[in-house]
């Protein structure tokens, strides 16, 4: 079954390419790899916005995970023409907007990292760190980026 396809059963419309909103590009590719800029979470084409530990729990903060992961994979897919073309997710860093005393940063970057293996299958497997910060532009309350081999 291809990407697209998972995708399709899934229930998952890749998105356009988000303008910036500062001084960078949504992706670089050199070589076989292409990094893909931090995405934000959204919900309702805003920046869904809270501090997990405060004001969102676990289980909202890996949905929102799982809405940038299919952000990322819009991106990925405009990068390269074809997710077809992806050999391996690489690896995913992801900022969550923590209380001080939140330690499940982790739990709620599994809502990307498992959306990437339903859909790339065992190429879907990453390295990745998951970090507690006090804050995210605009408030978010997670930020991934990721890096891919085509």
């Amino acid at each position: 079954m291809s990407v697209y396809d998972k995708l399709k059963q899934l229930g998952i419309e890749l998105p356009p390419v988000a303008i910036p909103a500062a001084a960078y590009v949504p992706f670089v590719r050199t070589g076989n790899l292409v990094f893909v800029s931090g995405h934000i979470a959204k919900r309702d084409g805003k920046p869904w916005v809270g501090q997990l530990g405060k004001t969102m729990g676990t289980e909202e903060g890996k949905a929102a995970a799982r809405s940038i992961a299919i952000d990322l994979m819009g991106t990925l897919h405009a990068a390269v023409g074809d997710l077809g073309k992806v050999k391996r997710i690489v690896k995913l860093m992801s900022l969550v907007n923590s209380a001080s005393d939140y330690t499940e940063q982790h739990l709620v970057t599994n809502g990307a990292s498992e959306l990437f293996g339903q859909v790339f299958g065992d190429s879907g497997a990453h390295a990745r760190s998951a970090f507690g910060v006090a804050q995210i532009p605009l408030g978010a309350c997670v930020e991934i980026e990721l890096i891919a081999e085509v």
